[in-house]
């Protein structure tokens, strides 16, 4: 699809944007939709949330001098009409392509993109930090962090805004209200109302009215504040944001640019103290099919402009996050003690599905993985079996709660790791990559991974049955390998590998879904005359050592190989041979691991060929080993 964008045509960054006379800011704001539809069409990515914030992008960059003052979008899912218009309107075709624009904003990437983001939460603290680095440099610029209503319910959010509201720090926060019930009704009054707040006049009355107020007696002062407090909270529903010494103005509509100006320009010139604008949108603006289905329109494949249909390759096998979520309910039918909890994730991980046969036993937290998890092992003081659904990369940022809320009380908590390893489009922000380090460093859990989907069946079942302390399980994004499933998992015994192929020279064992690509390595490394033994480890902790030691005396070369980071499975193997002084005697032990640096989105396969963990890689790794000369050698697909 051609778009007509004369007017877009002619802006190459914010400062020519900011050339163009108000009047035609509608016009831009009509293209710039209109562009990002057409762009998304093609390449696929998050759209309803970009749509939404069009007219805020328009206006921000109008009013305030980007880059110098500095725009934080939270997450960064809204941020292709940001690019779009700083500068990278050029590229906007390769977005989450290889090689080409990242789907968040990103500091490499643009001057415009003063903070990298992707895990939510993040704009408030980043902003402040910016902008108290700003007056610390004796530098006067205006810091804007805008935040959904998603995001702010996050614990790190208030934590941000409650320092920031015990200083005289000039940051914005723009509340991106797209989704919550938290607005009266936005029309001309609370339009007036916010104009009124934010501009000199009253706050220049205001500041004389406090003036005087601390010359009464302590509690007339402390009654007129209460007073003045309770009035605006009246008029505008922002008592628990003034609580938090911000400045509250709004609620305004985020598609109206007569209100969103004025606004604008009245908080950027005031003189001092952290503000918050309360601006209403909604998701998908201006694209039908995404404002009747916001939540499909989220993250979207490529798809027909006129229609909104997305085209959705045949898949040959269920999705892993299927497979855990029919899974998992088969187990709840069972046992009416299985509860599952998601982060803000439902559809990402599944939990969707278990919530429509038990709406009593699910539950999601938000945007809030400290308290999913800590909220998880007070249900595990009870007897319940919680399982946390909750993506690898989202784990992270509840650390300190599995440490000293599950794995050190040793308390029954399943974590169902969805997105292990690395995931493509989403690139480095998402890859799952560290959870086998720190998890593997904790005493009491116990760690597992499926390398197909028929496995994943088994571990739930296995997860569902473990009361002793707590136990993961990590999986990847995207399909199977297509094979026959079981009707209902089976318990494994924990701590237990098992062998796929025997072999007498070289051990493959493999942690997780790089089996198939052992498997394809075993077959080049016979075709070159070396015999292969391939083992599927199925656990990291605790570890099969009985395995390991077997394969260790009885192969020449032993490599493991995983979908993670230094300090994993390997390492624990390598921990396991030293103590059993293994290592000595010839054998040539290595682990292939991800590389120990972070890696550009891209499709699936052409990330694992550059981490160096398929077939030919594994294959080419054992004829390094042995020092052979593979010029000659036949080698398969």
């Amino acid at each position: 699809m051609t778009v007509s964008t004369p007017l877009l045509d002619r802006i190459g960054d914010p400062a020519d944007l900011r050339k163009l006379s108000e009047g035609s800011l509608r016009r831009v704001a009509d293209e710039l939709r209109a562009e990002t539809i057409d762009a998304v069409s093609v390449t696929g990515g998050h759209l309803g949330a970009g749509l939404g914030v069009v007219e805020l992008t328009v206006a921000l960059h109008y009013v305030f001098n980007t880059p110098d003052d500095r725009l934080v979008w939270d997450v960064g899912h809204q941020a292709y009409p940001h690019k779009i218009l700083t500068g990278r309107r050029d590229r906007i075709r390769t977005l989450r392509q290889g090689g080409g624009l990242s789907g968040f904003t990103k500091r490499t990437e643009s001057d415009y993109d003063p903070f990298g983001a992707a895990h939510s939460s993040t704009s408030i603290s980043a902003g402040l930090g910016m902008a108290v680095g700003s007056e610390l440099k004796g530098e006067r610029r205006n810091v804007i962090a805008v935040i959904g209503d998603g995001s702010i319910s996050a614990g790190m959010a208030y934590e941000a805004m409650n320092n920031a509201g015990a200083t005289d720090t000039r940051l914005i926060v723009i509340l991106n209200d797209n989704d919550m019930s938290i607005a009266p009704p936005v029309g001309a009054m609370s339009a007036y109302l916010a104009r009124l707040i934010s501009g000199n006049t009253y706050n220049e009355l205001r500041g004389a009215a406090k003036s005087v107020a601390r010359r009464l007696p302590n509690f007339l002062y402390e009654g007129a504040a209460r007073a003045e407090e309770f009035a605006r909270g009246l008029l505008t529903g922002g008592t628990l944001f003034e609580e938090l010494g911000f400045n509250y103005i709004g609620p305004i509509d985020g598609h109206n640019l007569d209100h969103l100006l004025p606004v604008l320009r009245n908080v950027r010139d005031m003189e001092e103290g952290p503000v918050l604008i309360h601006v209403v949108t909604q998701k998908g603006k201006g694209y039908g099919p995404a404002e009747e289905a916001a939540d499909k329109y989220h993250g979207v494949s490529s798809f027909e402009v006129i229609t909104g249909v997305q085209a959705k390759p045949k898949a040959n096998a269920p999705s892993y996050t299927k497979v855990f979520a029919e899974s998992l309910i088969k187990e709840a039918r069972e046992d009416d003690r299985i509860v599952a909890i998601t982060a803000a994730m439902p559809g990402g991980t599944g939990v969707d599905l278990f919530g429509e046969e038990f709406p009593t036993r699910t539950f999601d937290v938000g945007i809030a993985e400290q308290h999913a998890v800590t909220f998880a092992a007070g249900l595990a003081t009870e007897g319940l079996k919680p399982f946390i659904a909750i993506y690898s990369t989202f784990l992270q940022r509840a650390y300190d709660q599995v440490v000293h809320d599950v794995a050190l009380q040793n308390l029954p908590v399943r974590f169902a790791l969805d997105r292990a390893g690395l995931v493509g489009a989403d690139g480095p922000t998402h890859a799952g990559s560290f959870d086998l380090a720190f998890l593997g460093a904790l005493p009491n859990m116990v760690l597992m991974s499926p390398s197909d989907e028929a496995e994943l069946v088994h571990m739930v079942t296995t997860a569902a049955a473990y009361d002793e302390g707590p136990i993961a399980f990590r999986f990847p994004r995207g399909e199977g390998v297509g094979i026959d499933m079981p009707a209902r998992g089976s318990v494994l015994e924990i701590g237990r590998g098992r062998i796929i192929k025997e072999g007498t020279r070289v051990a493959l064992l493999s942690y997780g879904t790089r089996l198939g690509e052992a498997l394809k390595a075993a077959e080049n490394l016979e075709a070159a005359g070396l015999s292969t033994t391939v083992a599927d480890a199925r656990f990291a902790k605790p570890l099969d050592r009985e395995l390991v030691a077997r394969l260790a005396r009885e192969h020449e070369v032993l490599l493991t190989i995983e979908e993670g980071s230094i300090g994993g499975f390997g390492t624990q193997v390598l921990h396991a041979l030293s103590d059993m002084a293994l290592l000595d005697g010839g054998l040539k032990m290595r682990s292939m691991i991800l590389p120990d640096s972070y890696i550009e989105h891209d499709k699936p396969e052409r990330m694992y060929m550059e981490a160096q963990l398929d077939a030919a890689a594994i294959a080419g790794k054992v004829f390094q080993i042995l020092a052979l000369d593979t010029a000659h050698l036949p080698v398969r697909a």
